[in-house]
């Protein structure tokens, strides 16, 4: 019984150093030889972003009080809309003092008059010196008149068009305290209340979203496949939204060396604001795929001297001593304990030797 024994121990120590030797040369191998294994890497569309065509930050060319917000954010906009109304009393008395002063033209009306009436008696100064009833004194004093009504008129005239200009300035001035929309869009952002004093800073922020403005950054390798007028299928990161086709408007002449990469501008009609502005979205290129793939899985040559051409030889000199070494471990083991080895280890070491 003790004989038996003493037999197993032997077998199940030549057992166990086989094994490690097998499992010490596995551990040797290169890793490269699993780093050389091609990576299958699915299609990726290309990423954009979706942003509104224009924003203009609205302020006020006047300093005032706000007097009443006319609009909320969120809410659309027609270009020449009234959003912000300031304080304008003094503008509005002004102005109403412009508007009564141009409408009087009684002064125009008297020489109109006066120079009627001089018409006249020169017209009869002309008839009395024919019958030689008046002196040619009396007639040219009837034409200086005629001349000095016609100047007054005139005057009257020119002084009725500064009125009238002077109602224009009050009604622009007045104007100023009107902050209104330069753009047909929606309201972004509100900063002022009722109340505030404006001065320098934005009132509103207004955005232009139909049409919004796709930017798409695009890898250098497909620079030529996109052309300017050309059309593009944009699906925005939006739940229930379908694809949607937009239009090439810009293309970058300039790269981004950084990057790699040339920005694409693409134009996307938007009616009745239907779609909102800020989404992320995905657009299929042409030939992305295999630029990608050409950028994701460069293949690098080794180069004689170089580091990786020196640890190559280490490398695979290193798997083959492990395995040799596990090799030798195995057949001293089997020849102390004058037992067979085990056919799969055997073939197991063989394979890694």
């Amino acid at each position: 019984m003790a004989a038996a024994t003493g037999l197993r121990r032997p077998r199940e120590l030549v057992h166990s150093l086989a094994l490690l030797g097998a499992l010490s040369a596995l551990w040797a191998l290169p890793l490269a030889t699993l780093a050389a294994a091609p990576v299958a890497t699915a299609p990726k569309p290309a990423v954009c972003l979706i942003e509104p065509d224009s924003v203009a930050e609205v302020g006020s060319q006047v300093v005032g009080l706000v007097e009443r917000l006319h609009v909320e954010r969120g809410e659309s906009v027609r270009a020449g809309q009234a959003l912000v109304s300031l304080r304008a009393d003094v503008e509005r008395a002004n102005a109403h003092v412009a508007d009564t002063r141009a409408g009087i033209d009684a002064d125009v009306r008297a020489a109109a008059a006066s120079l009627d009436l001089a018409q006249q008696k020169f017209k009869r100064a002309q008839a009395l010196v024919k019958e030689s009833f008046v002196s040619d004194q009396a007639l040219e004093q009837a034409r200086s008149e005629r001349e000095l009504a016609a100047q007054r008129l005139a005057q009257a005239r020119g002084q009725q068009q500064i009125y009238q200009q002077e109602r224009r300035v009050a009604d622009a001035q007045l104007g100023l305290r009107s902050v209104k929309s330069p753009l047909s869009g929606v309201v972004v952002e509100r900063y002022v209340n009722v109340g505030e004093r404006v001065e320098e800073r934005p009132l509103l922020r207004v955005a232009v979203i139909d049409p919004l403005r796709v930017e798409l950054m695009v890898p250098t390798a497909l620079y030529g496949s996109i052309q300017r007028g050309g059309q593009l299928t944009i699906r925005p990161e939006l739940p229930g939204q379908a694809p949607v086709t937009a239009t090439v408007r810009q293309v970058d002449k300039v790269m981004d060396a950084a990057s790699n990469t040339f920005r694409v501008r693409l134009s996307l009609p938007n009616p009745n604001n239907r779609m909102p502005a800020g989404l992320r979205c995905k657009v299929d290129l042409p030939g992305m795929t295999q630029a990608s793939a050409a950028e994701l899985r460069p293949t690098p040559k080794a180069v004689p001297g170089t580091a990786q051409d020196a640890a190559a030889p280490r490398t695979g000199t290193s798997s083959t001593s492990g395995a040799r070494s596990g090799f030798s471990l195995f057949n001293r083991a089997s020849a102390q304990s004058n037992t067979p080895a085990p056919r799969a280890s055997l073939r197991m070491a063989l394979a890694l030797d």
